[in-house]
């Protein structure tokens, strides 16, 4: 070998080590990060590519029950949203039906928002978000509980637990979002998937009266793929609602509504993408459950 073939050899080799180092000083420099600030993994990245979604772009969140599911729902361009993970939750608490009362372990249902105040980066439970639990509909059927969060781990005592490495992917999501102006994330906490079937395999529940005022909001995300609005009046959630008049001051949970029809909601004609949900995560898990310390 020539000195100049020995020097490019050399400088080639040299070449190799920066190249290593510096992909293990990047290595290291994301492990070295907080749970709540890791970045999106490069292949979730690539799905939100694929699937024509920046990262700060709206986030939606449906949760399940009886499928021990939460699924992301990302907004795109157009101002509609589109399925983008299906999240198994390893363990819910209780049994179908919303929570009561303190103490009752039961995982809560209905219809939540979360603004950035309730996301937790120092959780017991790796991270979690703050349903919001008890809100304006809760209290006004006097149902008390506090600390009902989406957590990682694998345990809970009113909470929906997702595992650490999915609520990492799904806190630094709602995280873009926020930081790209979402004030709030609607979540959507339901005992099942509302369709007419399961409506009637669980028709002489209890609890069939408040299923179906959460039928009537998951219906209308199915329907126009966009978070409906939903407001409290008369005891009940009120989806999209019309008002006769104008209203002149602010609504009034437990006193009865003023007059309004429902908005009409023109279905849409869903593109196979949008009407097939993909479980790109992981199968469903299997619900366990267990007792932990709340949050």
């Amino acid at each position: 070998m020539t000195d100049s073939e020995l020097s490019v050899s050399k400088m080639a080799a040299h070449g190799v080590v920066i190249g290593a180092t510096l992909l293990l000083a990047a290595c290291a420099s994301s492990l070295s990060l907080p749970n709540h600030l890791l970045p999106l993994p490069a292949e979730t990245q690539s799905l939100l590519k694929d699937r024509k979604m920046r990262t700060e772009q709206a986030v939606f969140i449906r949760v399940f029950k009886e499928e021990s599911e939460l699924e992301v729902w990302k907004q795109r361009d157009d101002g509609r949203y589109y399925h983008l993970r299906t999240y198994p939750i390893c363990t819910w608490s209780g049994e179908l039906g919303p929570k009561l009362a303190e103490g009752d372990r039961q995982s809560p249902e209905g219809f939540y928002t979360v603004p950035r105040q309730q996301m937790n980066p120092h959780s017991k439970f790796h991270l979690a978000f703050n349903l919001g639990f008890p809100n304006v509909f809760d209290r006004t059927h006097g149902r008390t509980g506090s600390a009902l969060m989406v957590h990682g781990k694998c345990k809970s005592v009113g909470c929906y637990a997702i595992t650490d490495p999915y609520i990492e992917e799904v806190y630094a999501l709602a995280r873009e979002a926020y930081l790209g102006g979402q004030d709030a994330i609607n979540v959507h906490a339901f005992p099942f998937r509302m369709t007419a079937e399961n409506m009637t395999r669980h028709a002489a529940s209890p609890h069939a009266a408040f299923w179906s005022q959460l039928k009537v909001g998951y219906d209308a995300f199915e329907t126009t793929r966009t978070p409906p609005e939903i407001v409290v009046c008369g005891k009940s959630y009120v989806i999209n609602p019309v008002w006769a008049k104008p209203l002149t001051s602010p609504l009034v949970a437990d006193r009865a509504c003023p007059r309004f029809t429902s908005q009409p909601i023109a279905r849409l004609a869903l593109s196979k993408e949008e009407a097939t949900r993909d479980v790109r995560v992981a199968a469903p898990g299997t619900r366990v459950r267990s007792i932990a310390t709340q949050e």
